[in-house]
């Protein structure tokens, strides 16, 4: 029996979606707080000329500017790709309270996969982390990106 997606997940992945049609790699990022939506954001660095401009960066920046506070305890980063290094520095220093998020990334992650930044002793914050949330369709949507790009 599937469950439905937390409506926050499911934001994420509207999002991911949106990104990929508009030629960034599809990950879509959401804060909330107590499940109210406080920030949102797609990949970005393409349109940006960013590269730091990934969905969870620039969620996160959002939600530091509504919050008017860098530091954002208490609030959760649902995501639809594991964080790479850069995004889960960013989740540490912020100190987002949980992360949700859908896909394993083997080869860029650092939250499962790679250096597994939160559990080095230089972290200083570690959220509670939960994934496989909506992997499935994650998965299908990178997937089906890259498939076009080949």
């Amino acid at each position: 029996m599937a469950f439905p997606l937390p409506p926050a997940m499911r934001l994420a992945l509207d999002l991911s979606r949106d990104a990929a049609a508009a030629g960034e790699v599809p990950v879509g990022a959401v804060v909330t707080r107590d499940g109210a939506v406080i920030a949102t954001s797609a990949n970005m660095m393409r349109g940006s000329n960013d590269p730091t401009a990934h969905a969870e960066i620039v969620a996160i920046r959002r939600a530091a500017e509504a919050t008017g506070s860098s530091r954002l305890d208490g609030l959760d980063l649902w995501v639809t790709l594991e964080p790479c290094a850069m995004c889960a520095g960013a989740i540490a220093l912020s100190r987002i309270a949980r992360l949700y998020f859908a896909a394993d990334d083997p080869k860029g992650g650092a939250v499962v996969n790679g250096p597994r930044l939160f559990t080095q002793p230089t972290c200083h914050h570690r959220p509670e982390v939960y994934t496989g949330i909506g992997e499935a369709e994650a998965a299908t949507q990178l997937r089906d990106f890259f498939a076009g790009r080949r």
